[in-house]
């Protein structure tokens, strides 16, 4: 019997590196061990998109009986009956192969992976330096208005409140100390 996989979970407000990191832990030659957790969601699939590969594409239907069945390990109404979850077979079908897993989810289910999986799940928070330096990366891309700026700014304020809740924290105020401190954490994770 092989190995079971373990969990890395990385949780971040927007604009705070997350995506670019993982992306640099996941690519080339020193590649860590882990494989992206397929999400499920009730949006129809787009051009290109496979079920099982890039979602699990289920209708509102069938999504809303799996989440009254307990089915996901988290969840979320992302926009107004646009939902999208992590299912708990897809994170121990994986695991049962003794692959490991790497999240990239909200800080609500971070935590909720955390409560269920316990010391098999490493939950990591990558944070900015500050709000303000948040704000001026996130006017630096010039893909949202103000408007928007402001409520990813207020939603980030918020969700800090919960990094000390995650057994890691990474400050991403410079892409490659984050990227070393994270790869170090997962390693010493899966070791």
């Amino acid at each position: 019997m092989c190995k079971e996989g373990r969990i890395v979970v990385l949780s971040a407000p927007s604009g705070c590196g997350k995506s670019t990191i993982i992306h640099n832990l996941l690519e080339g030659d020193d590649a860590l061990p882990l494989e992206f957790s397929v999400s499920a969601t009730n949006r129809a699939p787009r051009t290109g998109e496979a079920d099982g590969v890039s979602y699990h594409f289920l209708s509102t239907e069938a999504f809303l009986a799996a989440v009254a069945d307990g089915s996901f390990v988290e969840w979320e109404e992302v926009y107004p009956g646009r939902f999208y979850g992590t299912l708990r077979s897809e994170i121990d079908r994986k695991t049962a192969l003794g692959r490991n897993v790497i999240l990239d989810i909200d800080v609500k289910g971070a935590l909720n992976v955390k409560r269920i999986y316990g010391d098999r799940a490493l939950i990591i928070f990558v944070q900015p330096p500050s709000v303000d330096e948040l704000r001026r990366r996130l006017e630096g891309r010039a893909t949202d208005s103000p408007e928007v700026i402001d409520q990813r700014v207020g939603k980030a304020a918020y969700e800090l409140g919960f990094a000390p809740q995650f057994d890691i924290r990474v400050v991403n105020d410079n892409l490659d100390s984050a990227v070393a401190d994270t790869r170090a954490a997962i390693e010493r994770h899966l070791a």
